[in-house]
């Protein structure tokens, strides 16, 4: 049974530690091959660490890993143990991803609006892995997850967005760079989209409401096309006041058209309305994190 536990704990860092190496090689590449070249104010502490870097020369990585310092302390009670030791790993991680590896790879001296695209785009994507493993890069990533905490119903995007504003225009202002700073605000929007679209619409998919009297028959048509679970609500007609059965049932994008054409197959009469749904979780759909173990 220990060794089992064991076995599985491995499994579980392995996985992570996978995914939080691949994080930090795009945010590395963001920033090195792309931000930095262009010369436009980047976000977060990594915005800080680029003025230091062009002020004084001092290695972006390392910058990164003093800043970090005091905040991690100040946020050590806050988010946890857990968190504090995965985003100190992943902080040491990215550091070196930026000072050692990315240099290593070609270096992008093109138009600068493809560059912030590119920034925003690889940052975007890089943040949004490490931040799916309950894990972040430090800096300012302390301050969106301390909100997050705080503030559970705001998104991780639109934390980001709005704490890294001022470092963009600080930045900006310093190097006297008008269009830096609309090239940051371009990053910085586009990171947050990037990371919203993948933590909460990467599972998403479509949601139909079937008002229909025949609701048993319904279900066995949807299983029968798609395997998919079905719930029957009861609804009441608002003009006459007859009984109907409503059908609910959740499912991919592709599955859904199959899903229309089998329920208009089976019921003609019936009335079926089909909403977008940004995230699915239960068995079939997402892998919710709970604690530190992942149920279906």
């Amino acid at each position: 049974m220990k060794a089992q536990c064991s076995l599985r704990k491995v499994k579980t860092f392995a996985v992570q530690f996978i995914w939080e190496f691949i994080g930090s090689v795009f945010i590395a590449a963001g920033i090195y091959n792309f931000a930095v070249q262009a010369k436009f104010p980047m976000t977060g502490f990594s915005g800080i660490s680029i003025i230091l870097y062009r002020l004084l020369n001092v290695p972006i990585g390392l910058s990164t890993i003093l800043l970090n310092i005091p905040l991690a302390i100040i946020c050590y009670r806050l988010l946890g143990k857990k968190f504090f030791v995965s985003s100190l790993r992943c902080m040491i991680l990215s550091s070196i991803m930026i000072d050692y590896v990315a240099p290593l790879f070609p270096v992008y001296t093109g138009d600068r609006l493809l560059a912030a695209l590119c920034t925003g785009v690889f940052g975007g994507i890089g943040y949004a892995l490490i931040y799916s493993k309950n894990s972040s890069t430090g800096g300012s990533d302390f301050i969106i997850m301390a909100v997050k905490a705080i503030k559970p119903h705001l998104s991780l995007g639109k934390i980001a967005f709005w704490s890294d504003v001022g470092i963009i225009l600080v930045g900006g202002i310093l190097f006297r760079d008008i269009d830096g700073i609309i090239y940051g605000m371009v990053v910085n929007f586009i990171f947050a989209v990037a990371v919203d679209k993948l933590m909460y619409g990467i599972n998403s998919g479509k949601l139909t409401l079937i008002v229909t009297e025949h609701g048993p028959k319904i279900c066995e048509v949807i299983d029968e096309c798609c395997q998919r679970g079905t719930t029957i609500l009861k609804g009441q007609g608002g003009y006459n006041g007859e009984e109907k059965q409503v059908v609910m049932c959740a499912c991919s994008n592709k599955e859904m058209f199959h899903v229309q054409q089998a329920v208009k197959k089976a019921d003609p009469a019936s009335f079926l309305i089909v909403l977008e749904s940004n995230e699915v979780h239960g068995e079939g759909f997402k892998m919710v994190q709970i604690g530190e173990e992942a149920y279906e």
